[in-house]
Order: C-alpha cells, then sequence, then structure tokens
C-alpha cells in the first residue's frame, strides 16, 4: 500500500512540474509580443490546458497505453508499482529542476529518459530499442525541425503588415438604375479594402469596419489556447498512465486528478520558463507571434490524433526559432542553452529513475 501511495504522489508531483514547465508555451508569443500582460496570458492559459485535459478523457487512451510502458519493457516489469515509481520520479525531478532554472524542457523527454532509465535498472534489464527509435524518439527528433521549417517558411513568405493601415473595411456595391429606372444593387462581391482610418471613413455608412490590430490580436490569442488546449490533450494521458498501470482507480478519475494538478503548476511557477520563452528567444511583434503559435498548434494537434509523442515544448520553441530565423532576430545563445538542455534531460531522468529503481527493488 506505500508503493501505491507513492506512486500517486510521484504521478501527481509529475503533473504539477510539467504545469509549471509547459502551461504557459502556447501563450509565451503573446506575453513576448505585448499583446496581454503575463497575468492574463497565465490565467487562459491555465483555463485552455484544462479544457483540453479534460478533453482528452475522451479523446487520447492511446497515449495512456504508450506512456505506461508497455511496448518498450516487458510486461510483467510494467506492472510493478516500483516500475511507474521509478519513471515518475525520474521525469518529475528533471522537469522540475529545468523549471527552477527557467530552461523550458520536454516531460515527454523525461518520461522516455524514466521509462529507459527504470528498464535498465529492472530485473529483466530489457529495453526494447527498436520500439524506442520508432514510437518515441523518432517523432521528438523530428518534430522541433519541423516546426522550426515551416515557422521559418511562414514568417519568410507571409508579407509584413503596414502598421499605419489599421482598418479593414467591407464595402458595400453601389445601387445602379435599371432601365425602367428603379434602383437595384448589383450582384457583386463587396470591396474587401485595407486602409488608414482615414481613407475607410470616406465610405461611410456603406462600409462595415473593424480594426486589422485588433483582429490579430484575437487570432494570436486564439491560437495560443489553442496550443494549450493541444499540449494538454497530447500530455495529460502520458502522465495519467503511469497511474493507470498500477490500477490506481480508473483512467477518467486519474485523467481528472492530473489535470488538477497540471492546472495548479502552471498558475503557480510558470514564470521562469515564461520569461526565457518569450523574451530571451527572440523579440517579437504580433505577427511573429501568430505564425510560430500556427505551425505549433497544426503540428502538436496532427500528432494527438495520430498518438504521436511528440514534445509541445520542441515544437513550440522550434516554432519560434523559425520566426526569429527568418526575421534575423534569434538570440543564438540563448538557442544553444535551450539545446543543451534537451540533451540532458534524457540522461538525468534516467539516471534518477535508475536509482529509484535500483532501491525499490
Amino acid at each position: 500500500m506505500m508503493i501505491i501511495t507513492l506512486v500517486i504522489v510521484a504521478a501527481l508531483f509529475l503533473a504539477f512540474a510539467n504545469g509549471a514547465n509547459d502551461n504557459f508555451k502556447g501563450f509565451a508569443t503573446v506575453w513576448g509580443s505585448a499583446t496581454l500582460d503575463y497575468r492574463k496570458a497565465l490565467i487562459i492559459a491555465t483555463l485552455a490546458a484544462l479544457a483540453g485535459s479534460l478533453l482528452s478523457i475522451l479523446l487520447a487512451h492511446g497515449l495512456v497505453k504508450q506512456f505506461s510502458g508497455k511496448g518498450l519493457v516487458p510486461d510483467e516489469i510494467v506492472a510493478l508499482p516500483s516500475f511507474a515509481l521509478a519513471v515518475a520520479s525520474g521525469a518529475a525531478a528533471a522537469v522540475m529542476i529545468a523549471t527552477r532554472v527557467g530552461l523550458p524542457i520536454s516531460t515527454t523527454h523525461a518520461l522516455v529518459g524514466g521509462l529507459i532509465g527504470a528498464g535498465l535498472a529492472s530485473s529483466a534489464g530489457a529495453v526494447n530499442v527498436g520500439n524506442l527509435g520508432s514510437a518515441f524518439i523518432l517523432p521528438l527528433l523530428v518534430s522541433p525541425f519541423v516546426s522550426a521549417f515551416i515557422g521559418y517558411l511562414v514568417y519568410r513568405f507571409l508579407p509584413e503588415r503596414n502598421v499605419n493601415k489599421d482598418c479593414i473595411c467591407v464595402v458595400k456595391t453601389a445601387p445602379q438604375a435599371t432601365v425602367d429606372g428603379t434602383m437595384k444593387r448589383a450582384l457583386a462581391m463587396p470591396a474587401v479594402i485595407i486602409d488608414t482610418d482615414e481613407a475607410c471613413a470616406v465610405h461611410g455608412s456603406e462600409a462595415t469596419r473593424a480594426s486589422v490590430s485588433k483582429t490579430l490580436n484575437s487570432a494570436h490569442i486564439a491560437s495560443a489556447a489553442t496550443i494549450c488546449f493541444a499540449r494538454s490533450v497530447n500530455d495529460t494521458p502520458k502522465l495519467a498512465g503511469l497511474m493507470v498501470v498500477v490500477n490506481v482507480g480508473n483512467t477518467n478519475l486519474s485523467l481528472i486528478a492530473i489535470a488538477i494538478a497540471v492546472a495548479l503548476g502552471g498558475l503557480l511557477l510558470s514564470r521562469r520558463v515564461a520569461e526565457t520563452m518569450s523574451q530571451k528567444i527572440t523579440t517579437l511583434t504580433p505577427t511573429q507571434g501568430l505564425t510560430a503559435n500556427l505551425a505549433t498548434a497544426a503540428l502538436v494537434l496532427a500528432a494527438s490524433f495520430k498518438s504521436l509523442p511528440v514534445s509541445t515544448t520542441h515544437v513550440s520553441v522550434g516554432a519560434i526559432t523559425g520566426v526569429g530565423a527568418g526575421a534575423q532576430t534569434l538570440s543564438g545563445s540563448t538557442v544553444r542553452t535551450i539545446l543543451l538542455s534537451w540533451v540532458g534531460t534524457l540522461p538525468l531522468a534516467g539516471a534518477i529513475a535508475w536509482i529509484v529503481m535500483t532501491l525499490a527493488a
């Protein structure tokens, strides 16, 4: 009974650390471009992440099974509470250490390290290397390069907006006289004009007006919320898998408990990682932030529905890096530091998991 309690505590602590390191990542570009202040961005990010976690109850049972370790180590080892404890402890320690120093790392990557470390320390000592490469490592390695490439291309081919032309107006077709002298409106499409406020004002009541900057800001915030939502759909089942495999309650209750812990971690300890992603990788305009977020959201959602364990961190950082490279505002030293932390995540989590598994055995 004691070890079951420890598994629950370790899994919830991992979820808390995951929220602290990951919850704000979708809104990094929103805060970095001054579209919202930190507090408002954090609240929306937390709500979106909580909604994604709850939706994962319906959508993501494939990832629950995958990150329980089945297929990577023998089933008899996966069923041991000590295995789940070791995996959760190794991953949680690695993620929390990175969070406290402000480095955005991948909880998915830390979980893989924990699975490897616990597997190697088990009495069987066997890790399915073939499944490890195809199902875990390959998606993690490829995703940041794909997102960086997408972010770079979209930004380079996206025309720069003229900030002086902030009015978008839809102008109705003017009435035209018919042969019998009556007036009717031509069946032409309305004209869409992007210009200054003064130019739009000329059209008077014939035009429906909106602000370009406010419209783009709304789209930016919506894209950020989509990323937080998608991240939770993708991540929550992986964390719940550690509890499900040792039969701690049912899957739905485990997902709800994980969702609450993730939300709390995000609310309390997101600031340092947020500063790194929002302000230190590159300077961001609203257009650049929106570009990075659209690339991230598309890739993470696609991976979720295919049950591919991609890292939202790798994808998000990759997209921001790609946009920064396209805009030539990238901080190379910050990117190098983040890359080094990614390299160290797996062995650190693996080493801690190996120690915990050895002690538990």
